[in-house]
């Protein structure tokens, strides 16, 4: 079991830095305001707490 609970943390880690590396980065580095707010910090401000909320998780189902 917590082998399982292992894989999924580095599952998310993977994830993580894939989403905050620079191709992705660099796609969303756009000069377009969405709400006022420019792309990238949008992307960046969204990726992150989804990226918390998904080893709050995995931390959550390893304590189960």
């Amino acid at each position: 079991m917590q082998d399982r609970n292992s894989q999924r943390l580095v599952a998310v880690s993977v994830l993580g830095a894939l989403l905050f590396n620079y191709p992705l980065l660099a796609l969303f580095n756009r000069p377009v305001l969405v709400f006022g707010i420019p792309l990238v910090y949008l992307y960046v401000f969204t990726a992150w707490p989804l990226v918390i909320g998904l080893i709050a998780l995995a931390v959550r189902r390893a304590g189960r």
